[in-house]
């Protein structure tokens, strides 16, 4: 792992031969050569414990190394993958799993049911520092016998199984890491993923061989190099000189440019990634006025339709279509007249305005700043005077985790797994650090679902709690993303609604 940038871009231009544009995404496709300008770079190679394991965006990257305990298909449905069956006893007190047989790892070592305990207890465990440690703690004593596996429930976690698909639900090697430790593991990771590493360098690039035993059949580029490009306009570059096959998360505007140009095509799906504006229980927001006008007076077909040129879909709920808890029926009208009502109730008006923070990104999702600019702008003619304060993703968690948020903060939340716990839950829960809202009727309607063993009660709940936070206007949810891809047209992409951008599902066309 020693090839620097430098290196690597005599490599790509031996490998090209030529600098056409629209030849080299031919060539490199047709020999087995795929090149992705990714949007991110990758911080840690440990997929199970520090933030990394809870960052969305790099999740592509580690399903491309790692298996999940449980995969899921691009439509976001559950399929058996290292676990071939996995499921409850009658009364919810035990689970039960069959580990897949004849898996090896990067190694060449077997693959076997005790991998998959020591993970579960390692990711159980505190002290690893598995950032989701509050789910994996809930079963313990687990049996071995043959492929087969028994757990203990200790406290009835209804989303544990959809867990195994999501955020450090990675299956690791016991008997590797064990030798290496974590910091031999960082210099030379090893998983059971289509794709093994060839060559990482932090900041720079990832050279990825395709796995010629992968259990789910070798994938179709034999190697991958991922550059980690984080401006868009670079990406952009990338792409259009043809120096990279597939880029993502690039504006809109270029995305409609580039798929019009010729040896280009491109996918631009919603994905499972919403925009949102959180509330803080604090200052003008404890006002329930003011947070139903801020919310009824903002017009999001508008901001989809003129910023987002017309990708996204406008919501109402923190549920998209696809998510199980998702109700159709919940609307909040978009009435500015009725706002300025509300508002006026409170003793304010355009004139004599309530005035609030509001906290946002600058370029970390497409239009986000401009998104906020234009909030402002419509809050504006209802008396609502917001002061935008600019701060890095970085920052927002850090603030929100100490619920130290401004009383208005805009932010992106993704569900890969669609189960509500894992969006109205975590959200809106005030003793979650994840929430910055505490009102103690909100806590005391969600404290009941979180162990509901009635899987249809528990979803009917989760509907009832996303009525109330609409009608109690406690967030405002914008809408669902769409993720923009283009890539060339010798390569096949298969987008995933998680917003994963895998390797393993590209193929040459």
């Amino acid at each position: 792992m020693t090839i620097n940038r430098r290196e690597l871009l005599g490599y790509s231009a031996a490998a090209l031969g030529v600098a056409a544009v629209g030849l080299p995404q031919i060539a490199k496709a047709a020999a087995g050569e795929l090149t992705i300008a990714y949007n991110v770079n990758l911080p840690s190679w440990d997929p199970t414990t520090g933030p990394s394991a809870v960052n969305p965006t790099i999740q592509g990257l580690y399903q491309s190394v790692f298996d999940q305990f449980i995969p899921q298909k691009p439509d976001l449905s559950f399929a058996p993958g290292l676990l071939t069956e996995w499921g409850w006893n009658d009364d919810r007190t035990k689970i039960t799993m069959t580990v897949r047989e004849g898996v090896t790892w990067h190694d060449g070592s077997p693959f076997t049911a005790e991998d998959v305990v020591w993970s579960l207890q390692r990711a159980g465990d505190e002290k690893t520092g598995n950032p989701i440690q509050f789910v994996w703690k809930n079963v313990n004593n687990f049996k071995i016998d043959g492929n087969k596996i028994t757990g203990d429930v200790v406290q009835f976690d209804p989303v544990y199984f959809k867990w195994m698909s999501f955020l450090t639900g990675y299956i690791m090697p016991k008997a590797y890491y064990e030798k290496v430790g974590a910091e031999g593991f960082e210099k030379a990771p090893i998983g059971t993923g289509p794709y093994m590493v060839e060559k990482f360098e932090r900041n720079a690039f990832l050279r990825l061989k395709a796995n010629p035993n992968y259990w789910g059949g070798k994938p179709a580029f034999e190697n991958v190099t991922i550059k980690f490009v984080a401006d868009a306009a670079s990406r952009v570059a990338e792409i259009e000189s043809g120096s990279s096959q597939v880029t993502l998360e690039i504006p809109y505007e270029e995305y409609d440019r580039l798929i019009a140009k010729d040896g280009l095509a491109g996918s631009c799906k919603n994905v499972s990634d919403i925009g949102m504006i959180f509330f803080n229980d604090i200052e003008a927001m404890l006002d329930k006025n003011v947070r139903q006008a801020a919310v009824m007076s903002i017009d999001k077909k508008l901001l989809v339709d003129r910023l987002l040129r017309g990708y996204g879909q406008p919501i109402d709920t923190l549920e998209t279509p696809e998510y199980t808890a998702y109700d159709a029926s919940i609307k909040v009208e978009h009435n500015p007249e009725k706002a300025k009502e509300l508002l006026a109730a409170s003793g304010y008006s355009p004139e004599k305005p309530v005035k609030f923070t509001i906290q946002t990104t600058k370029g970390f999702k497409p239009k986000d700043y401009e998104m906020i600019q234009a909030i402002v702008g419509m809050w504006r003619k209802v008396g609502i005077e917001a002061t935008i304060e600019v701060y890095e993703i970085a920052k927002h968690y850090e603030l929100r985790a100490a619920d130290k948020l401004a009383p208005a903060a805009f932010y992106n939340w993704g569900n890969a797994i669609g189960d509500p716990t894992t969006s109205t839950g975590f959200a809106m829960y005030g003793p979650s650090p994840h929430s910055v809202w505490d009102s103690q009727d909100l806590i005391d309607m969600i404290n009941p679902l979180w162990g509901e063993k009635d899987e249809a009660k528990r979803i009917a709940g989760w509907k009832a709690v996303d009525k109330y936070i609409a009608e109690q206007a406690y967030v405002l949810p914008l809408m669902q993303y769409a993720q923009p891809i283009v890539h060339a047209k010798s390569v096949n992409v298969v987008q995933h609604v998680s917003g994963a951008l895998l390797p393993a599902l590209m193929t040459p066309a």
